[in-house]
């Protein structure tokens, strides 16, 4: 997934870019998802669990399928391949402060010795966790990275990495509720990127 090209009978083709990989899985009443092996999951740079809809928004999701009569709903584009390239590389420009890689690096280490986790986050888990932070960042429209970056987008970026205990799986304890609380115990840098500024 993200080397960018397919290998098949000996000949390496590249994919077009932007190449995105995107998988789901879906709860079923009777037993847990189908999870994908961890040496797959880990090359996939976050996961979310979206949940139910609330109340007002699947109500205005019935109203707009009442609303279109028809099955099928429209789909349009709502950016190009170049547009979207130019979103990724914006990135490059949201400044990370050597403070916050260090608590990246010890977020990331605190996977490695928590009692809870048998197999810790590897580095591609601390590179997952700053390429999302800056996200982040920008989507808040700030073109630094404060801590509540990173923690906003800690669990996304890290609970599929980790492999926790087995006895904590009769116990029902998810992976999502060890790195939250793994993540409060992590002292916060207390500088702030915006008092360096002029």
């Amino acid at each position: 997934m993200g080397e960018g090209q397919v290998s098949m009978d000996g000949v390496t083709r590249p994919l077009p870019q932007p190449f995105v990989v995107l998988a789901t899985t879906t709860r079923s009443s009777t037993r847990a998802p189908t999870s994908c092996p961890r040496h797959n999951s880990t090359g996939f740079l976050m996961r979310l669990r979206l949940g139910y809809l609330s109340r007002p928004d699947e109500v205005a999701m019935l109203a707009r399928r009442l609303a279109r009569k028809t099955e099928r709903a429209e789909l349009r584009q709502v950016v190009d391949a170049a547009e979207l390239i130019a979103m990724r590389d914006s990135l490059e420009q949201v400044e990370v402060s050597a403070d916050l890689l260090d608590y990246v690096v010890a977020i990331v280490g605190a996977t490695r010795e928590h009692p809870q986790i048998q197999v810790g986050a590897s580095p591609r888990g601390g590179l997952a966790l700053v390429q999302l932070a800056r996200g982040q960042a920008l989507l808040r429209q700030r073109d630094y990275v404060i801590p509540d970056d990173v923690k906003a987008i800690a669990v996304p970026a890290l609970a599929h990495r980790i492999t926790l205990r087995p006895e904590l799986w009769v116990r029902q304890v998810s992976a999502d509720d060890v790195v939250a609380r793994l993540l409060a115990a992590v002292p916060v840098p207390r500088t702030d990127p915006r008092a360096a500024a002029p």
